[in-house]
């Protein structure tokens, strides 16, 4: 397990887990930067809301580019003899 000290949107936190701490870097940067996105846009939402409207943002990125993958891998099956 890797412990990492990162910083999102200004606060620090403690995140644990399985991936190179490479990778979590990464996820932290990409949550910080899409709440700095969200923030941009709207200056007077609270840290609360702003976080939920990022996390929304970011699954709703995750299931397209879920179902993307689905229906490309369908299509490789399909082609498969």
């Amino acid at each position: 397990m890797n412990k990492l000290a990162v910083e999102i949107y200004g606060q620090q936190y403690h995140i644990i887990g399985k991936a190179s701490p490479g990778h979590m870097r990464q996820v932290a940067s990409h949550v910080d930067e899409k709440m700095r996105q969200i923030a941009d846009k709207n200056p007077k939402l609270d840290t609360t809301r702003l976080a939920v409207l990022s996390a929304v943002n970011i699954a709703d990125d995750y299931l397209k580019l879920k179902q993307e993958f689905d229906e490309i891998l369908h299509l490789v099956e399909d082609e498969q003899p």
